[in-house]
């Protein structure tokens, strides 16, 4: 039992809170119902058993750096808990069923599920070490989970909300990046591409990449949604963003999903933008 345990553990369920944004497209098209929260919670399932899949994988090919990581090493392959046979065996699974409950599910769906395992696939057999394509595989990620929802709910997407989901994916990216400088500084035996940025690139960056996606949510609230009351939201969009760039200054967003539903004031931020959200759509509904 204890080496169920620490497999559990190595799927890091902790991480499956990013899969959250495959509701996003639905509520930003307005389509609550029971069925598309049933959709959205297979979305979710079957993101988060391949995204699982994948951490086991990396953590078998990683093994080595991650012994070298000041807190990777703790990780049960890496620590010696489970044997890279069962961490292999399980991501097979994992990924196997993902793969064939979502093209049963809907075929589209499945799509993109192949599409997301294809750049996991990428990233691990050599793109994560090239700079720039590394942050910009890790936020399609974000942009197939988004795009995987709205396709698996049946809803149309805006092309500014995905440029939204895109700009901001590949802010999650930077400041990640960014968080793991300040930590373990260009440190060859934990991630090869740090090697490569520098603090004062990635803050250009990230200038770039907050600009664009302040600016691509502020036009998908006046030109994509239903309302222009939608542009209320956009305090509290400008707030999570610089907020998180001051937690990432503090070397507090090398891990975004703990980052995001540890820190009290992102957590009030996201509700408020939530119930704001779901307020303008209940009062563009009943107009």
């Amino acid at each position: 039992m204890q080496k169920f345990h620490y497999l559990w553990i190595a799927m890091r369920p902790h991480h499956w809170v990013k899969n959250v944004i495959v509701f996003s497209a639905p509520i930003f098209d307005e389509s609550y119902s029971v069925q598309m929260v049933f959709l959205g919670f297979a979305a979710f399932i079957l993101f988060s058993l391949t995204a699982s899949g994948f951490y086991l994988i990396n953590d078998v090919k990683d093994i080595i750096a991650d012994c070298n990581h000041p807190t990777k090493c703790k990780r049960p392959v890496a620590a010696g808990k489970i044997s890279r046979k069962l961490a292999l065996t399980t991501a097979a699974i994992l990924i196997g069923v993902s793969i064939i409950l979502s093209f049963l599910i809907a075929p589209l769906f499945g799509v993109t599920i192949f599409a997301y395992i294809l750049t996991q696939i990428g990233y691990n057999i050599g793109l994560k070490k090239l700079p720039i394509l590394d942050i910009m595989i890790v936020a399609s990620g974000f942009v197939l989970r988004a795009l995987g929802g709205a396709l698996i709910a049946d809803v149309s997407v805006s092309g500014w909300f995905m440029l939204c989901v895109g700009m901001l994916a590949l802010f999650l990216g930077i400041e990640k990046r960014k968080a793991e400088i300040k930590i373990l500084g260009p440190n060859q035996n934990t991630r090869d591409v740090l090697e490569v940025y520098s603090l004062p690139w990635l803050l250009r960056m990230e200038s770039v990449v907050t600009s664009s996606a302040f600016m691509s949510y502020a036009i998908w609230a006046l030109e994509g949604s239903d309302s222009k009351w939608m542009l209320v939201s956009l305090p509290f969009v400008i707030y999570a963003i610089f907020r998180y760039q001051y937690l990432s200054d503090q070397g507090k967003g090398e891990t975004p999903e703990l980052t995001l539903i540890k820190d009290k004031g992102m957590i009030i931020t996201i509700l408020l933008w939530l119930l704001t959200v779901f307020a303008i759509a209940a009062a563009t509904t009943y107009q």
